[in-house]
C-alpha cells in the first residue's frame, strides 16, 4: 500500500497530493498521513467526493487515512 506523508503541508497541498496519488493508483489502498485537523477534514471530503471509502485513525495528533478505490 502506498503511503503519502503530507505532514507539515499547508492546505490545499495535502488534497492536491492526495489527488495526484489517487490518479496514479490503479486499484487497492492508499494511506495519507497529515498532522492537523483542517487537512484531515479536507482530505477526507475530497476522497469521499471521488467515491473512495475512507477510514481515519488518529494517533498522537497525527491522522492517517486508508483510501480504497471503491466505486471510483
Amino acid at each position: 500500500m502506498p503511503v503519502i506523508d503530507c505532514r507539515g503541508l499547508a492546505c490545499p497541498q495535502p488534497v492536491i497530493t492526495t489527488k495526484q496519488a489517487l490518479d496514479q493508483l490503479e486499484e487497492g489502498k492508499l494511506m495519507v498521513i497529515v498532522n492537523n485537523a483542517s487537512s484531515c477534514h479536507n482530505v477526507e471530503r475530497f476522497a469521499r467526493s471521488q467515491g473512495c471509502w475512507v477510514e481515519i485513525k488518529e494517533v498522537g495528533g497525527r491522522f492517517s487515512y486508508s483510501h480504497s478505490e471503491g466505486q471510483r
